[in-house]
């Protein structure tokens, strides 16, 4: 059976990852590509401005017209376009799966709304690998404790925008629940000046932005007598693609509610 996909957000980098995993899956049909106004390709066939030869779908600035013959859409744009993306797919009852990150509680609010009636996929990182890492951070969190001091290390390019990471975070959240906590009341993500000594049971963040880094992960535990160290290292966007289409593919025909990639990959809580 073909899927129909819609890829909002086009023309940006995780957009034309997509639009590659597309043209080489069988299963996959390109039916709709949502660009910005500004966007000198706009009106172009998607696959061509990709580099990808011709896919027959332009790129357009109209969600109506984008999602018309989609049963899922694969959202990786920015913030300020998510509620006017949640509502065209509401409007269509085209399901979700949005990667979007440095989303705010207004936004997640919005996401809430929409899973009222349509199906959605949220992920910080859709890759399957990280989220694979996530639950075995989270089970190394639980079987450790309080004792051991969490430290998670986020690395990417210099064009990103947001940091922490919204897979940092992610992990962050992972560790201050196998605590008890929340990531507000365990989290640190800056450090500076005479800071004293580190607070005991936090969770302190170090960031990176250079070169073209795909996106590196470390979370680590350390004790006076001992260090754990996990690591999941991206060395192509392919990865986040590849793993928002598996979640498009297992999402498309569920009933209207808010998934995970946990629920995508069937990684039960313990």
């Amino acid at each position: 059976m073909m899927l129909n996909v819609s890829i909002l957000g086009a023309s940006g980098r995780m957009g034309r990852s997509l639009l590659s995993c597309i043209a080489e899956d069988k299963n996959l049909r390109l039916v709709g590509a949502l660009t910005e106004s500004s966007d000198p390709a706009l009106g172009q066939d998607a696959g061509v401005s990709a580099g990808l030869g011709s896919l027959g779908v332009s790129l357009l600035d109209n969600r109506t017209h984008v999602l018309e013959k989609a049963e899922v859409a694969i959202d990786f744009t920015l913030p300020e376009a998510t509620k006017a993306n949640l509502a065209a797919c509401v409007d269509s009852g085209t399901a979700l799966v949005i990667g979007t990150t440095g989303l705010e509680e207004e936004d997640f609010k919005s996401l809430g709304e929409a899973t009222r009636q349509i199906p959605l996929v949220y992920g910080r990182n859709m890759s399957v690998g990280v989220n694979v890492f996530m639950d075995l951070v989270r089970r190394a969190a639980k079987a450790l404790g309080e004792e051991y001091d969490a430290e998670i290390l986020d690395a990417h390019h210099s064009q990103k925008v947001d940091a922490p990471s919204g897979t940092a975070l992610a992990l962050g959240e992972e560790v201050a629940k196998a605590r008890g906590r929340t990531l507000e009341e365990l989290g640190v993500k800056t450090r500076v000046g005479q800071t004293g000594p580190r607070v005991p049971n936090s969770v302190g963040f170090s960031v990176i932005r250079a070169g073209n880094i795909v996106g590196d992960h470390s979370v680590l535990f350390a004790s006076p007598d001992e260090r754990i160290e996990l690591v999941h290292r991206a060395t192509d966007r392919r990865t986040f693609a590849s793993g928002a289409l598996r979640a498009a593919m297992w999402v498309h025909d569920k009933k209207p509610g808010f998934y995970s990639m946990r629920d995508v990959l069937d990684l039960q809580e313990t």
